[in-house]
């Protein structure tokens, strides 16, 4: 019941984060989002899993890499992530872009891709574990994944804001944020999952924000805080 509960606040959050989260995250995640994608080291043709897609930050950038002939599937827990995914002009011109709206830990498909890739969104699911050996499992024998979570929870700037968004809202997931940033558990995740020849990189970065107001959108609207917000 749990594991049930939080997918729901998940599922509930993002859908509420979904019209402001580019807004507040886009600029601040590029460095993150570019490293998925340099380390994926993407070619025409190849086909892609993008697993906790969101609104498609790295789903489109991954579509353009493979075109024409590749394809990229979208997927997220979120229905209106997935819309808004949808709805967005350059997905329509990218018609090698497929979106399903599932979860992470049970991916609805049989296909099997070339690249798996999930850019900041193992951290948030119930049971990490699972979603890696799904990730694992859609994956070709010698394709490649790369994953991206937040990293010690001692290095985050925000790391003071968090009793104040605490006394704020009733929520559980801050916490979760860290998780797998501690040293060895991501690596230690991926092995148990199946996947070898793992490769770890430390990504250091500076959230900058224009003024308080766009702070304060970031830590409550544009994340998962947003439905206890």
């Amino acid at each position: 019941m749990e594991a049930k509960l939080q997918r729901w606040v998940q599922r509930q959050g993002w859908d509420r984060a979904s019209t402001s989260y580019e807004q507040y995250w886009h600029e601040q995640l590029q460095p993150a989002i570019d490293g998925v994608l340099d380390r994926a080291d993407l070619a025409p043709g190849e086909d892609v899993i993008d697993v906790a897609c969101g609104t498609g930050l790295v789903t489109l950038p991954a579509a353009e890499a493979v075109a024409p002939t590749g394809s990229v599937l979208a997927t997220d827990l979120s229905p209106k992530m997935i819309g808004a995914l949808r709805a967005n002009p350059k997905a329509n011109r990218l018609a090698i872009v497929d979106q399903l709206c599932c979860d992470a830990e049970d991916l609805p498909t049989d296909r099997v891709f070339d690249v798996a890739l999930c850019s900041l969104g193992l951290m948030y699911v119930a049971d990490p574990l699972k979603a890696a050996r799904e990730l694992h499992r859609v994956l070709k024998r010698d394709g490649r994944t790369v994953v991206s979570v937040w990293g010690q929870r001692r290095n985050c700037g925000w790391a003071e804001l968090f009793p104040i968004v605490g006394a704020r809202v009733a929520s559980d997931v801050c916490p979760m944020f860290f998780a797998l940033g501690a040293p060895g558990a991501l690596d230690a995740t991926l092995q148990q999952a199946g996947f070898v020849d793992i490769e770890e990189t430390r990504l250091t970065v500076e959230l900058v924000y224009p003024n308080d107001e766009a702070a304060l959108g970031a830590a409550f609207l544009g994340g998962p805080v947003a439905l206890a917000y």
